[in-house]
């Protein structure tokens, strides 16, 4: 069963907090009256972490960035049933719809980030100092994953840049790397051979400080369920979904470009930048058109997943074809 929020609610009428929680208060009850099974009830059922790890815990004192680094967006949000049980992340499976219930136990308390490289003060962060450092922000970004569908998802998080200055990076670092967990005793995939484990990611460093990439701590006013990749993950909102790692514990300064999981699995496919762009098309498909989950009818692909007015300089004479 799928329990939808109205597509009507636009994003500038559910800013306030306040508001928007009541909102969904109100929501919730008339589809306990129609239905007896509420999407909360559902959510503690098939989604619920173990012991721990208390996704779907309410998140306190989060406020919009003083700046927006973009447009508000007027599109209509993603439902939480869908952003949290329509998932890739192959260390559960390579079901998206099989990756919650498989992911359900995952245990993200006690956590650990290790930040270093090329940095004048590596250190190693519970993610509990992390989000004392870093008070969360609500940020309301598209999500494009390679595979032609995509979702508006209100992300709880931080820019990036936060956490990078707290290690000093040093002049010669000229990219960022992250790794996700491998850890076969909660991850079942993990012994199977559909890629190299642990999953790799980069960007490069102007990439990796703009203030539109964040580390996502929750969703929706709540924190990260497992499937959704808690407790922390990369959003990078003008690059294709492969980019956004997931259950991250390291994330390293380097001089030269990094390997990618995806990318060195099929550099023909998946290229190191993966930004969003309609007129290159994958192998397989065409990348012109996109299907929102939740909606019927397809749209047309926007250059830089609709970000170009704020990321486009970043690639000022770069073919953006063969650097794909």
């Amino acid at each position: 069963m799928i329990i939808k929020l109205p597509p009507d609610i636009k994003s500038s009428e559910i800013t306030d907090k306040e508001t928007y929680f009541s909102r969904r208060r109100l929501l919730r009850g008339a589809v306990l009256a129609a239905t007896s099974l509420g999407t909360a009830w559902v959510y503690r059922q098939l989604a619920s972490p173990g012991e721990g790890a208390k996704g779907g815990e309410k998140i306190a004192g989060i406020t919009p960035p003083k700046e927006p680094p973009a447009p508000v967006l007027q599109d209509a949000r993603t439902s939480l049933q869908d952003i949290t049980h329509y998932n890739n992340f192959y260390e559960f499976s390579t079901d998206k719809r099989a990756v919650a219930p498989r992911a359900k136990n995952f245990i993200t308390r006690p956590w650990t980030v290790e930040v270093g490289g090329l940095a004048h003060r590596p250190r190693t962060f519970d993610i509990d100092d992390i989000l004392r450092l870093n008070p969360p922000e609500e940020r309301v970004y598209r999500h494009r994953c390679v595979e032609a569908w995509s979702m508006v998802i209100p992300w709880i998080g931080f820019p990036l840049s936060r956490l990078l200055d707290q290690v000093q990076p040093m002049g010669n670092a000229r990219f960022v790397t992250f790794q996700t967990l491998a850890d076969p005793r909660q991850m079942p995939n993990i012994h199977s051979s559909v890629l190299d484990w642990p999953y790799l990611e980069g960007l490069r460093l102007d990439e990796a400080v703009h203030p539109l990439t964040i580390l996502a701590v929750g969703l929706y006013g709540e924190t990260l369920a497992p499937q959704n990749g808690a407790p922390l993950r990369l959003v990078v909102p003008w690059k294709y979904g492969l980019k956004g790692i997931k259950s991250i514990i390291r994330i390293d300064l380097v001089e030269a470009m990094p390997p990618t999981t995806w990318n060195r699995t099929a550099p023909s496919e998946y290229g190191f930048y993966s930004n969003v762009n309609p007129n290159v098309d994958h192998p397989r498909w065409s990348q012109r058109t996109e299907q929102r989950i939740g909606e019927t009818s397809r749209r047309e692909t926007l250059m830089f997943n609709g970000y170009a007015d704020q990321v486009a300089h970043l690639y000022a004479g770069m073919d953006l074809k063969a650097n794909f």
